[in-house]
Formats: C-alpha cells, sequence, structure tokens
C-alpha cells in the first residue's frame, strides 16, 4: 500500500544535522505513527513519505523552511522557571519544554534566574538542514474515527 491521504505510517527515523551528527534515533522505542495528509508531520518529511510502502528505506535533506523554519533574531522570551518541563535543575543551553496555546514547544535555555528564565523561543533545530534516514515500517488505511480525530490512535500515536 503506497502512503496517500487518511493513511496511518508507521516509520523509524535517524535525525542527522549538516555535519552528519546524529540529532535523534527512534530506533530504541516504538516507531514513529501519523496521519498522513492532515499536517501531522512537518511538511518536507511528510511530501517525502508521500508514495512509499512499508519497507522502503530512504535519506531526504530538508532546507530549514521545510523543517523547522528559519532562526528568528531577538527572539528571547523571560518565562517563570516553574512552566518549564523535562528538568529539575536548569542550565544554559539546556532545552525545555513549555505548554503554550499551540501545545508543547521546544525552547533553549539562555540565562536561569531564581524565578525566572531567559529562553529563545525557536526551535533548537531552527535555521538547520537537517537529513532524516527514514525506514517506513507499515502502511495501513486509517479509521474513520483517526480521520475525525485528524491523528493516528495506537503504538506510536495519540492514546485518548
Amino acid at each position: 500500500m503506497e502512503i496517500t491521504k487518511d493513511c496511518v505510517v508507521q516509520f523509524h527515523y535517524n535525525l542527522h544535522d549538516a555535519d552528519g551528527n546524529e540529532l535523534e534515533n527512534s530506533r530504541k522505542g516504538d516507531p514513529m505513527a501519523y496521519l498522513h495528509g492532515h499536517q501531522n508531520m512537518m511538511a518536507g518529511l511528510e511530501k517525502a513519505l508521500e508514495g512509499h510502502s512499508a519497507g522502503d528505506v530512504f535519506s531526504v535533506t530538508l532546507a530549514p523552511e521545510d523543517a523547522y523554519g528559519s532562526r528568528t533574531e531577538d527572539s528571547e522570551q523571560r518565562i517563570p522557571l516553574k512552566h518549564l518541563q523535562g528538568s529539575k535543575k536548569w542550565r544554559p543551553g539546556m532545552v525545555a519544554t513549555v505548554q503554550t496555546d499551540q501545545g508543547g514547544r521546544q525552547v533553549q535555555i539562555l540565562k536561569v534566574g531564581k524565578f525566572m528564565v531567559t529562553v529563545d523561543t525557536n526551535h533548537p533545530l531552527a535555521g538547520k538542514t537537517i537529513t532524516f534516514d527514514v525506514e517506513v515500517t507499515d502502511v495501513r488505511a486509517a479509521s474513520a474515527e483517526e480521520v475525525s480525530h485528524g491523528h493516528a490512535h495506537g503504538v506510536g500515536g495519540h492514546h485518548h
């Protein structure tokens, strides 16, 4: 079955920066799962997956505008320390998750005070060209419930 709109796709990936350094690797856990054609995946990666089938292995290099976007200068923000998720003790350079109206967002710590922290709101990979090495592990038709909810359910997807 080829990947088209309203398919649930499961895949493993390794993510590398332009220098070949591995940034992420999904192979130690469950494969990533998403509902194709519903803006649940970065545009460049979703476009690259279109038309592939289970068992396909390929690489795709994405420019910043097809991945995490360009860096926005002057994107520093001071927020209460209590809003950071991911660690108990924070130091500059660490990446935290902050809940926003659009869901969880990764920010990089710049300065830590007693109650407030200064963060860079750019995604840590914004402005970078990245390469995904992808292995498609499963492709199936989405259930009516998944299509109506707009996301994949089950392993690697959303759990209600």
